[in-house]
């Protein structure tokens, strides 16, 4: 048996064999969650005109200090017609067209009587938002690889962008396998369990984007297992839960051997989740996860999750390790890397993480207290109470 490999290693094995999918044309307006294929080209300078950002008087900036005839008034959605000449200011609101030439005098600096209003002395320039400076007509708002969420959704639409290009959404098999797993709500027998792990991994996908078919959970037959997995080597994706161990009932890989694919590795040096397996079908990329909940966790958040996003053209895909502190001393593996299930609190300028107890791979109700995975590298002796370390958001 081959000593198992690095967390790094296996991650490249993975991002590896990664193909981008093919590229759709999207409604833009229905992109959330989407990852950009290519830029996403402005239609528009934006702002389309030289805007106030304040409420207050356009005038010329010659003409400040001074008492100066309100010629006029510029709103939002109606901007004033003339042209701003000497002596004159116009009243203005935010948003509204500053006209050319024009800066602007917050309302509170100013004193209005009898069509007239007595303003400071104001730079040139000054409160106004020129016409492109946040993009200009034909640039990238958005590059290849940006993850669409509410905020770039808004950046597309201000810039009149209606269609984006992403690569369709990865479509994912789920396999939970153990002739003990029933169904939540069924009665339980002797030694049965509830099946956890297409739960917990249908919202995993649904994070990433997945289009997701979960199949009937199978039972430890070597004929029944085979079948399902058949069925699941059509998607682009198949991920499989339990029966990837060495027991005498753990048939998944021997299956898979059987049905073409082909073992890039098993065994990964990290705990929880060290009998994971990756390999390649027919165009399938195959995820063998272990059946304790928490080791499926992990393995997806390192290994899975990358790989959708990569096949979405994420520019990087990840998995994305944030600067942290450690809240209580923890002893390291020297075989292994430990994705430690932690809360996350805020001390000054610092994240603490705080292990919590109960680390054991089945404790999936103590994980769900958890938001963070503490990366605690191999080594020996311990890390101290205060040291740095990486972690994952959950």
């Amino acid at each position: 048996m081959t000593d198992p490999i690095s967390r790094t290693d296996a991650l490249r094995l993975v991002l590896e064999r990664v193909s981008p999918l093919e590229v759709e044309d999207v409604e833009a307006g229905a992109a959330a969650g989407r990852l950009l294929a290519e830029p996403a080209v402005a239609t528009i300078d934006l702002p389309p005109f030289p805007s106030s950002a304040m409420d207050g008087f356009a005038v010329r900036a010659a003409d400040t200090p001074g008492r100066l005839r309100i010629a006029g008034e510029s709103v939002a959605g109606r901007p004033w017609a003339g042209v701003l000449a000497a002596g004159e200011a116009v009243a203005i609101s935010t948003g509204a067209v500053v006209p050319d030439g024009g800066s602007v005098v917050p309302v509170e600096a100013t004193r209005r009587s009898d069509g007239a209003v007595e303003v400071p002395e104001v730079a040139d320039g000054a409160h106004v938002r020129p016409s492109g400076g946040d993009v200009r007509a034909g640039s990238a708002v958005l590059a290849a690889g940006s993850r669409l969420a509410a905020a770039q959704l808004a950046a597309l639409a201000a810039s009149g962008i209606t269609r984006v290009r992403c690569a369709r959404r990865p479509r994912v098999a789920v396999l939970a396998t153990g002739s003990e797993l029933r169904r939540p709500g069924e009665a339980l027998g002797p030694g049965q369990i509830y099946e956890a792990n297409t739960t917990l991994l249908e919202a995993q996908l649904d994070s990433v984007g997945a289009e997701v078919r979960t199949l009937a959970p199978v039972a430890d037959d070597r004929a029944a297992t085979e079948a399902a997995l058949a069925d699941g080597l059509g998607a682009d994706v198949l991920i499989t839960t339990g029966g990837v161990s060495m027991g005498e009932h753990d048939l998944v890989r021997p299956a898979l051997a059987a049905l073409g694919v082909e073992e890039l590795f098993w065994r990964v040096a990290v705990r929880p989740g060290k009998p994971v397996s990756f390999g390649i079908g027919d165009r399938v990329l195959v995820f063998g996860l272990p059946g304790n909940p928490v080791s499926s966790l992990v393995g997806f958040e390192l290994f899975v999750r990358p790989a959708l996003l990569a096949l979405q053209h994420a520019a990087e895909p990840g998995p994305v390790f944030l600067p942290g502190r450690l809240g209580q001393a923890r002893r390291r593996s020297p075989e292994r890397d430990e994705l430690a299930r932690a809360k996350a609190r805020v001390d000054g300028e610092a994240v603490v993480l705080e292990p919590l107890s109960g680390q054991e791979s089945h404790m999936i109700v103590r994980s769900a207290h958890a938001d963070a995975l503490v990366l605690i590298e191999r080594g020996e002796g311990e890390l101290a109470a205060g040291a740095a370390v990486r972690y994952l958001r959950l």
